[in-house]
């Protein structure tokens, strides 16, 4: 097995360079958004004075290139997450949109009065919202489901809220506050038992951890490009086929059509009946040699660095006066929450940004999770392939230094 060569690795990302206060950046907002090695933006820009050109329909050269390049993405997505073929590949703007395409054409037809869709407490404003959406035109019932002391989903209360109007499972395959990993396997088996179909977020996922479809026998999952070292403004629905093909289109216009008429229009077969307009075939196409970057290290190295760095922050913040930290659930992601003492997460955060320290603070669009942990936010520092020991390092010294002025 060869080294970890994680300076190596930087030297792909320009970006990590910068400095703000004198300070040299140490970048820890990596579940929010990751760097974008250079490799990608090259390929963007190869993309942008060399093949730029609508993507299908189009007869030219450089047309059927651009679109040679958007299918060969989408092959390789497919082969990334073993779906069965490539036409179960939607490309989206994000893991939200993904969402909410699958809350506006699957639920919004498979769904009636008096349904219930089980999600849980920890969920993403994305994976709560669209459903939401949802109730204004359908009379579903949301149930939650609860998490223990650390951070954990309660697994008896989620088989407990199966009934005869359950019809629909959504949740996060990790959460993007507690770093929990949840048992996406038994949960899905347990949803199948009842003849459930279940949604998978992933965005927190994809980036960290090898994601097989259907071993995991999920019908939908979502995740985004800007999380794995891509594009920004790029998701991907992966979708069973049997139920893509039942669902109607999302959206309507240019590319999933069959055939329009003012008497009525036929829709376009799989993947492109959901990919209405222009896509983003620059990004797309980009994306595929993101899939390539994280191949080439190798995901099950990134794991353990990444796991690595966890520990090492976690046992120096244990030692920190005041350090309270959410989310303790064993095997879970590189993703620590904290507060010290009452301080408020903002001006924890801001005091870490002068010492050139970037995390997130805030409810992370979590606010359900925030209500449940009782509190209004937290400070959230989260690992990638990229950080260093040195810097897991400086961040514990930047928060020794800040925590007496907070106490």
């Amino acid at each position: 097995m060869k080294k970890y060569d994680v300076e190596k690795l930087r030297e792909d990302f320009p970006g990590l360079n910068r400095e703000f206060y004198g300070h040299k950046m140490i970048y820890l907002d990596n579940t929010a958004t990751s760097q974008t090695p250079r490799e990608v933006v090259e390929a963007v820009e190869r993309m942008y004075f060399h093949s730029k050109a609508n993507v299908h329909r189009g007869v030219s050269s450089i047309s059927q290139e651009a679109t040679d390049l958007q299918e060969t993405t989408r092959r390789r997505v497919a082969a990334y997450i073993n779906a069965s073929s490539p036409e179960e590949v939607i490309f989206t703007r994000g893991t939200t949109e993904a969402i909410n395409l699958v809350a506006s054409s699957y639920g919004g037809t498979f769904l009636k009065d008096g349904d219930e869709i089980i999600l849980t407490v920890m969920e993403h404003h994305a994976n709560i919202v669209p459903w939401q959406l949802l109730q204004r035109h359908v009379d579903v019932k949301l149930r939650v489901v609860p998490i223990n002391e650390r951070g954990e989903l309660d697994l008896d209360v989620y088989r407990s809220l199966f009934n005869d109007r359950t019809r629909f499972v959504t949740f996060t395959h990790v959460s993007n506050v507690l770093g929990t990993v949840n048992p996406v396997k038994e949960m899905v088996k347990e949803a199948h038992r009842h003849g459930v179909p279940v949604l998978v977020d992933g965005a927190q996922a994809v980036p960290h951890t090898r994601v097989d479809v259907r071993d995991l026998d999920v019908d939908f999952y979502a995740f985004s490009s800007h999380k794995m070292y891509g594009p920004t403004g790029i998701g991907v629905l992966y979708g069973r086929r049997e139920l893509l093909e039942k669902m109607p289109p999302y959206q309507g216009g240019g590319e999933m059509i069959g055939h329009v008429s003012f008497e009525g229009t036929t829709w376009a077969e799989l993947p492109f009946k959901f990919e209405a307009g222009t896509p983003d075939f620059v990004g797309i196409s980009a994306l595929s040699v993101a899939l390539d970057y994280i191949e080439r290290v190798g995901m099950e190295a990134i794991a353990a660095h990444e796991h690595k760095l966890l520990e090492r922050a976690t046992r120096g913040m244990e030692g920190i006066e005041g350090m309270r930290i959410f989310g303790t659930a064993p095997g879970k992601a590189a993703v620590v929450s904290f507060l010290i003492g009452s301080a408020h997460h903002y001006d924890t955060g801001m005091l870490l940004d002068k010492l050139g320290v970037e995390v997130r603070t805030g409810h992370h669009c979590a606010q359900p999770l925030m209500h449940a942990l009782g509190i209004e936010g937290t400070v959230r520092a989260s690992f990638a392939l990229y950080n260093t020991e040195e810097e897991v390092d400086a961040f514990l010294a930047a928060l020794r230094r800040i925590a007496p002025m907070l106490m």
